[in-house]
């Protein structure tokens, strides 16, 4: 059983906290900016709660940050505050959020100067993979500091992989989230055109599934796509913020992503049309308008 601190307790923070108290049988602190949530997940979980990140993380053999963006990550982890400021020399600090390379180095940098060790971690699979505890993990760091933390992120994981120095975890988030601004794209045309030739989706679906056009986006989204519903997991506000990183990346490192410049900008229709919070897979209700 090791410390932990818990940082964030969004949609997909509040049950992987819940995963190591539960699962793991560690002892867990969390802090979230709205105390109220902090205070209900310690209820639930029979855990603790504190303040400040930095007083979360006193003490704490591995703390984990899952916020929104690179700025909400450094308040939580580089302000006066900041978890980094608490943590202990050996420690290590994980960080779940779907960021930067950049601030994964930045982190990994600020961490080494305090005697702390960083994985930068995000993670795929969604809210339905947070609560089952079957999320895929992308790490970034020092091969030894990975194998101390993989037993513990193992609570919430299904597939925890290291995929090289700092960063190179976020980097491999951002080929998934390539992947899936695609395919996803491909399904709502797709199921937009099947319906207009008039043919029966859910038969059309039954056999092409089975074969190369098959897909975990297929096989868990069709039914809810072609019945017009789109509150089913990440949401447009949050893949909009990851293509946005992703495009940035490739502006740096010389990459072409016109297909994702695209679908970036058809995500950006779905917003406007009030989609913000729908789930990604919308991009059918922009063909339909």
């Amino acid at each position: 059983m090791a410390k932990v601190a818990f940082i964030g307790l969004g949609v997909m923070g509040f049950p992987m906290a819940g995963h190591l108290k539960t699962k793991g049988g560690h002892d867990v602190t969390v802090y979230n900016r709205t105390p109220a949530k902090a205070a209900a997940w310690a209820e639930k979980f029979s855990g603790k709660s504190a303040p400040t990140p930095a007083e979360a993380a006193a003490g704490a053999d591995f703390v984990f940050v899952c916020v929104g963006n690179d700025e909400d990550l450094r308040s939580v982890t580089l302000s006066e505050n900041g978890a980094l400021h608490g943590m202990k020399p050996g420690s290590v600090l994980i960080d779940n959020t779907t960021a930067s390379a950049e601030v994964a180095r930045e982190l990994y940098a600020a961490a080494k100067e305090k005697a702390v060790d960083f994985i930068d971690a995000p993670v795929s699979g969604g809210q339905a993979g947070a609560e089952n505890g079957v999320l895929t993990v992308m790490c970034g760091g020092d091969e030894a500091v990975f194998e101390r933390a993989r037993p513990v992120i193992d609570a919430y994981a299904r597939m925890v992989g290291l995929m090289g120095p700092a960063g190179s975890g976020q980097l491999t988030k951002m080929v998934n989230q390539i992947c899936i601004a695609g395919l996803v794209q491909g399904l709502a045309e797709a199921l937009h055109f099947g319906k207009r030739a008039g043919l029966d989706i859910e038969k059309v679906v039954e056999v092409i599934s089975k074969g190369a056009a098959g897909s975990w986006q297929m096989e868990n989204r069709h039914k809810t796509m072609n019945a017009g519903k789109y509150d089913f997991g990440f949401a447009v506000d949050w893949m909009r913020k990851d293509l946005g990183i992703v495009l940035t990346e490739a502006r740096r490192n010389g990459a072409k992503l016109p297909v994702t410049a695209v679908v970036d900008q058809f995500y950006g229709d779905v917003q406007a049309m009030g989609g913000n919070r729908w789930d990604t897979s919308s991009l059918l209700a922009r063909l339909e308008k």
